[in-house]
């Protein structure tokens, strides 16, 4: 099959970056403001999220609007793993963040030594693609605790961690620039875009009081979903359309 990912340009990163921000408004309003919990809600995303799986399996080669429809159950996914842990286990955000720092470490180690390659650029076979999903859902993970981390435990904040996490994956786009490993640079960045996002998205949707800007959850998701709607209708068509 051909390669089911898409190449790493900067609508990528925009994409990304919204979805983090919507897995992060989205989770918190199926849960909280709607009123369905968190075992209701984890119910209802995991079985979206497995369809999408499913779908995205079935396909030889890639589709934007499949593929982004899975980061971003993979998203609510990741924040509701981390947030069952913190909050319905009490497991304290330091471990959380060093566990699933160790379950990444793990799964690439594997993924290399099977594979011989951590490229994304190289998504051909099923085996890589489990590999490739595993790690997106574990970063989603680990980018939540570690945001979590930063911005409450460590008392930094939302407009602090936007500016901190920003400022990192600049320095990480730098040293890409300066021949840094690709693939390395590629997935700290990944990493690093859930907590931006995560703080990006509580920025926005917090009240004032509480150092946001007040939009709301559900303001915040309709117009983060709906530019993530726009670039993946605009990937389509360019993708769709024939070479000249």
């Amino acid at each position: 099959m051909r390669n089911k990912v898409p190449q790493v340009v900067l609508a990528f990163w925009v994409i990304k970056i919204l979805s983090t921000t919507v897995g992060e408004t989205g989770a918190d309003y199926l849960a909280v403001h709607a009123g369905l919990g968190t075992a209701v809600t984890g119910g209802i995303t995991a079985t979206l999220l497995a369809l999408a799986l499913l779908l995205q399996f079935r396909l030889k080669q890639y589709v934007p609007w499949v593929y982004w429809l899975t980061v971003v159950l993979l998203s609510v996914v990741g924040t509701q793993i981390t947030d069952a842990l913190t909050d319905g286990l009490g497991v304290s955000l330091y471990i959380s963040t060093a566990v699933f720092s160790v379950l990444l470490a793990a799964l690439f180690a594997l993924w290399y030594r099977q594979e011989h390659t951590l490229s994304i650029q190289t998504i051909v076979t099923r085996r890589r693609e489990l590999y490739y999903w595993g790690a997106i859902l574990l970063t989603f993970a680990l980018g939540t605790a570690a945001g979590d981390l930063a911005t409450e435990a460590l008392g930094l904040g939302f407009r602090f961690g936007v500016i901190i996490f920003g400022a990192l994956i600049a320095c990480i786009a730098v040293a890409n620039r300066l021949g840094a490993s690709s693939v390395l640079t590629f997935w700290l960045a990944y990493i690093l875009t859930r907590p931006l996002g995560a703080s990006l998205g509580d920025l926005l949707s917090q009240s004032p009081e509480y150092g946001g800007v007040g939009w709301g959850t559900v303001n915040t998701s309709i117009v983060f979903l709906t530019v993530i709607t726009i670039f993946v209708l605009v990937l389509s068509l360019g993708k769709s359309r024939p070479a000249s």
